[in-house]
């Protein structure tokens, strides 16, 4: 078993962690890349702003999707990684995950790379409200919407709240309540940038820690890639735990084909009893 070399190459270390899809799915979110994931085609940016039609069937299946978000728990390995924050070893998490499980597992230091499900922002005038306020104003336009969805009963949901549902064409959606533009989830699209501040408070964490953590990514999207590579050019020992390849195998001093709940545990309960850390640089 790889778990010892695991052990080993973080034992001692301050660790900033990665973290991907692929934790998530043992608290019921299924992953986009993972050897058992259904096909899913996540909405761009381009399509979101440039049809009305696109928008509609968005937030249909977004206004179910982000009701089963809501109601999910973190899992044994976000309340690992929690854990290791709070005993010393983890120094903070990148997240490209917008399911707040980090959050609710009890992680202070959490970067939300790609935003999260919970709040709304319009495109024009940056106004923002939390998604469960912009629910009650679906609710009010879409009277039985979601209690008719639901009878058909097996939803599938993707890691964006954005759930499998056919009947969408009679949606109504709402605008900006100030100013009558678009209403987005502040959640960064396929074919967005990650705001550069965020990016910025990423790379700051992987310079302060010892070591870089990734956990339940495929690394497939360049956002989270690069911070393995930033990594591995700054000599920062990177270790991975994945179900199936990665692209960042090549530079990882270990690799872990394994999931990520019984894996972080068992580090979690490893090192959190070994605090011989190495503050410095």
């Amino acid at each position: 078993m790889e778990a010892p070399e695991l052990v080993a190459v973080l034992t001692g270390r301050r660790i900033a962690v990665l973290t991907g899809a692929g934790l998530s799915t043992d608290s019921g979110i299924p992953d986009y890349r993972g050897p058992d994931s259904p096909p899913a085609n996540p909405m761009t940016i381009r399509q979101f702003t440039s049809s009305r039609e696109y928008r509609q069937r968005y937030w249909a299946r977004n206004h179910l999707g982000w009701r089963h978000m809501a109601q999910t728990r973190p899992n044994a390995g976000h309340r690992a990684l929690a854990a290791l924050e709070h005993a010393g070893p983890v120094a903070g998490v990148i997240t490209q995950n917008v399911d707040l499980l980090h959050t609710k597992a009890g992680s202070r230091n959490v970067i939300n790379l790609h935003g999260t499900y919970a709040r709304v922002v319009c495109l024009d005038c940056r106004y923002t409200m939390s998604r469960a306020a912009l629910g009650e104003q679906l609710d009010a336009a879409n009277p039985g919407f979601a209690e008719r969805a639901e009878k058909v009963g097996g939803l599938a949901v993707a890691p964006d709240a954005d759930a499998v549902v056919t009947d969408t064409g009679s949606f109504r959606f709402v605008d900006c309540p100030s100013c009558g533009g678009m209403l987005k989830p502040d959640i960064v699209y396929f074919g967005e940038s990650v705001p550069k501040q965020v990016v910025d408070q990423a790379y700051s964490l992987i310079d302060s820690s010892d070591a870089l953590l990734v956990a339940g990514s495929s690394l497939t999207v360049f956002s989270g890639y690069r911070f393995v590579r930033h990594a591995a050019a700054a000599g920062i020992p990177v270790a991975i735990i994945n179900r199936g390849p990665t692209r960042g195998d090549d530079l990882a001093s270990v690799k872990v084909d394994n999931g990520c709940s019984e894996m972080l545990a068992l580090l979690a309960d490893e090192l959190a009893g070994r605090n011989s850390l190495s503050r410095g640089r």
